[in-house]
């Protein structure tokens, strides 16, 4: 991608369109849902149940898989229902996700076994996704990515919520090739600990092949300021993409500003992934 800002500083920058991958499934979430709808199938679950917030991409997305792949699907929906519901909630319930809701407090302890437990009692066996679809089977679908890339490469780039996509990432990457996560949550110093997590449960080891740039997330998640909206007009001016502000936005303009502070050397390639 031709951009001279970045060219002044002989860095190439090269975009992974995954979002293109399929219009309700797109990108990481498909990355992350693959391997654990096989596991599914294959264990004889007929029933997907996963946690998210009103306007969570990933209660869309695991919808729109419970339709395609022929699962039933229930959405447990961090607060109180407000009515009328919104578009992504209103998609969720058209591709016959039935949703529930949790209280706050009450959301925070869905890990626990007593909330596991109450909700099998209600709805009987499930197959568990975790928030944001997070797991070891969704970091060995998002390490499949690097092997994608059609060009020679040295550094990639993600947006991070729960870390699975940048804890397989790196873990796909060959020897020499390093990964930059970009969290869209303020004070996500958490994400060490929890990317470092998903390598050892999903690949069975902690590469040292990767970074946090916590300094990209405007606000906190979905949060956004005016510079952040000039970066989305002035790209979409230039290369007529039109970004996702909470989460493929903040990382583009992370890169954009390494590169400024001349922490990419010249020559180097850098892949953004549009996740979607």
């Amino acid at each position: 991608m031709a951009d001279e800002r970045l060219a002044d500083r002989g860095v190439r920058l090269v975009l992974k369109r995954e979002d293109l991958i399929h219009p309700e499934l797109p990108g990481n979430k498909w990355r992350k849902l693959k391997y654990n709808l096989r596991e599914a199938r294959r264990t004889g679950h007929d029933t997907l149940l996963t946690f998210g917030g009103a306007y969570s991409n990933h209660i869309r997305a695991v919808a729109a898989a419970g339709r395609h792949f022929g699962f039933r699907t229930i959405g447990v929906i961090r607060g109180e229902e407000h009515r009328p519901l919104n578009d992504s909630l209103a998609f969720a319930r058209s591709c016959g996700m039935t949703l529930t809701y949790l209280d706050r407090a009450t959301y925070r302890d869905k890990h626990t076994p007593e909330v596991e437990a109450a909700l099998r009692d209600r709805f009987g066996r499930f197959y568990l996704l975790p928030e944001g679809g997070s797991n070891a089977l969704a970091v060995r679908g998002c390490a499949e990515v690097p092997a994608e890339i059609q060009t020679g490469f040295d550094v990639v780039c993600c947006a991070c919520g729960t870390g699975g996509t940048l804890a397989g990432i790196a873990g796909g990457l060959a020897p020499g090739r390093r990964a930059i996560g970009f969290p869209a949550l303020r004070g996500a110093v958490f994400l060490h600990d929890e990317v470092a997590r998903l390598q050892r449960d999903g690949l069975g080891e902690v590469t040292g092949n990767w970074a946090l740039a916590l300094d990209f997330h405007f606000g906190g998640f979905a949060r956004r300021t005016a510079e952040l909206d000039e970066f989305i007009r002035d790209f979409h001016r230039r290369h007529a993409i039109e970004l996702d502000f909470v989460y493929v936005a903040k990382m583009l303009f992370g890169v954009f500003a390494l590169a400024e502070r001349g922490e990419f050397a010249p020559g180097t390639t850098v892949v953004a992934v549009v996740t979607g």
